[in-house]
């Protein structure tokens, strides 16, 4: 039996409930930006990321009354969603979820904000948005003054902890912070009557993977904890929709990144014999980019394993 449909609920929790992107433009494959349904009154905008990235994967899910944005992305992104739900539906939209505070899935707060919605986040993400949110907004305002201009900043203004929940008895939505991935403060969109994961670059399909923010035993953690749940389809933050088995291909990627780098440690060999000599065939397999070239994972991961 549905929930009543004129019910609304918005859940915080602390109750701890599971345990503890980034790009290179030489590494995307040929994309075009497409909006899928993927179930009735959820829709999934893959983003172009030739000749030009312009940012992240993104959804929105149609309520009863209001509509929520998963991920702002840039501003002149935001503004195109906008757009694309306005053409759709009539109903305000009231919530844009980030799921990190990297610039390509946040920066566009603002867009959303102006029309009355609320910016939420996870909790864990505060200090970052605080920090090198606002750091890297500036950044762009310098080198994208037709894009960002005047703009000003805009962080979430509504936090939580560990979930919440967004129900109004057409549509569920639980946002979820699991731990520490991509970054500190990654949190996902989880849809459990549809099995819709909207995975934010906790998990991403290809090689987008930046791990400067990260911790890449802990991500393999959350990944473990998201597989868990009954998924039939993933949205990741870049790359193609696809099943549930990409969260066992991102969380091999990772396994088999810090066991080849551990590996090459433990025979005496340096930061540079390891970037000259580390193969990883699954993942060329995968993403069609040797792992040679993800000299940013590499070099991240030996930080972590050697404690520099």
């Amino acid at each position: 039996m549905r929930r009543p449909p004129r019910r609304i609920v918005v859940l915080l929790t602390v109750t701890l409930l599971l345990s503890a992107g980034g790009f290179a433009a030489g590494w995307f494959k040929p994309t075009e930006t497409t909006v899928t349904k993927l179930a009735p009154g959820i829709f999934f905008r893959k983003t172009q990321t030739k000749p030009q990235f312009i940012g992240c994967n993104q959804g929105w899910v149609v309520f009863k009354d209001f509509v929520l944005v998963i991920d702002a992305n840039f501003p002149n992104q935001a503004e195109e969603v906008t757009k694309l739900i306005k053409q759709q539906t009539d109903k305000p939209i009231r919530y844009v979820f980030d799921t990190h505070y990297h610039g390509d899935h946040a920066d566009g707060n603002m867009i959303y904000t102006a029309q009355g919605a609320t910016a939420i986040a996870s909790e864990n993400s505060r200090q970052l948005f605080e920090t090198k949110g606002i750091a890297g907004f500036r950044k762009s305002q310098q080198e994208k003054p037709a894009e960002y201009g005047s703009l000003k900043y805009e962080q979430p203004s509504l936090l939580f902890p560990r979930k919440m929940v967004i129900d109004d008895g057409t549509q569920r939505v639980e946002l979820i912070h699991f731990g520490h991935a991509h970054t500190a403060g990654d949190a996902v969109a989880w849809l459990p009557e549809h099995g819709i994961l909207f995975s934010g670059d906790a998990c991403v399909n290809g090689a987008f993977n930046y791990t400067g923010d990260s911790d890449t035993e802990s991500w393999i953690g959350v990944l473990t904890e998201m597989q868990k749940l009954p998924i039939k389809k993933i949205a990741p933050g870049h790359g193609e929709a696809t099943d549930k088995s990409l969260l066992a291909t991102q969380k091999r990627y990772f396994v088999e990144l810090r066991e080849a780098i551990q590996a090459a440690i433990n025979d005496g060999k340096t930061l540079e014999q390891i970037k000259k000599s580390i193969s990883l065939p699954f993942y060329e397999q995968w993403t069609g980019v040797d792992v040679k070239e993800r000299t940013e994972n590499i070099e991240f991961v030996y930080g972590e394993l050697t404690k520099k």
